[in-house]
């Protein structure tokens, strides 16, 4: 059911970018389908403990809330935004959806990152193209350790707005070397202080009954998540810079977000407050 939503949201956004009556539905269907996936994730996030991904999902629900409304509307920046997230899935369904090119590109960031390992310190045996041994902790290198989502969502913010070409290759030089080389050095921190033992502490947290997991919950679920969103949001402004029509966006949509949200925080003009 989860690959379900996560292949029909794909082929809703894949669908937004044919020009159509339909467009803003399709988007709807692409949001709708995102957010359902996130609660469907729920209990594997809870069951490793990450606490990031659930609080995101919570929060996706005004935002969807606040999206439809407005793509009912065809709101210019809300169809912008659903533009971004469609060339998002335009670049990571090659690799999602096609098993040859997945396994290509973990097999050869696992790679990349044992060669990485072993010049810092820290070899490790790698068996069946992604699975790293050291110390008797094993770690598998899967997708979603290839920084390939990161990449498209950056590219679809790069290329998802009107820019010229030599911006977008501007963009893609800041995006996709910069993610990758970062996303090896990732993982490198995550088996390195797995491997190690780096992090034993609050079991009780950060724990789930399997041996020497608290370092794995630390490094990977709470450094290497906030080290994660301080970058993008680093990277986001430096977008920011080279695509001037991408800040004069995230203006629009911060406040078109903010004042659907204060609406209902704030009490209405002339109601007395208890």
């Amino acid at each position: 059911m989860k690959d379900s939503l996560v292949l029909i949201s794909c082929i809703c956004f894949l669908a937004y970018l044919i020009p159509s009556r339909f467009r803003k539905y399709f988007a709807i269907g692409g949001w709708a389908s995102i957010v359902g996936y996130l609660f469907l994730e729920l209990p594997y996030y809870f069951s490793i403990n990450n606490f990031m991904y659930p609080t995101i999902a919570l929060l996706s629900v005004p935002f969807l809330y606040i999206t439809v409304k407005y793509l009912l509307k065809s709101d210019p920046r809300v169809m912008q935004l659903s533009t971004i997230a469609a060339v998002a899935f335009l670049i990571y369904a090659p690799f999602g959806y096609i098993p040859a090119l997945g396994d290509w590109l973990i097999a050869a960031v696992a790679d990349q990152t044992a060669a990485a390992l072993a010049a810092v310190g820290y070899p490790v045996n790698l068996n069946a193209g992604n699975l790293m041994e050291r110390n008797g902790f094993l770690t598998e290198i899967i997708l979603g350790c290839t920084g390939i989502q990161s990449i498209a969502i950056m590219l679809g913010v790069a290329w998802g707005v009107r820019s010229t070409l030599k911006q977008k290759v501007a963009g893609f030089l800041l995006v996709f070397p910069t993610i990758y080389i970062l996303n090896i050095a990732r993982n490198v921190f995550v088996i390195t202080a797995y491997t190690e033992q780096w992090f034993p502490y609050l079991p009780a947290i950060a724990g789930n009954g399997e041996f020497g997991y608290e370092s794995f919950f630390w490094a990977h679920n709470v450094m290497a998540e906030l080290g994660a969103l301080v970058f993008l949001v680093i990277l986001a402004y430096a977008l920011f810079i080279i695509l001037p029509e991408l800040g004069a966006l995230a203006d629009g949509l911060y406040r078109l977000y903010r004042g659907e949200v204060e609406q209902v925080v704030r009490p209405r003009a002339g109601e007395s407050e208890l």
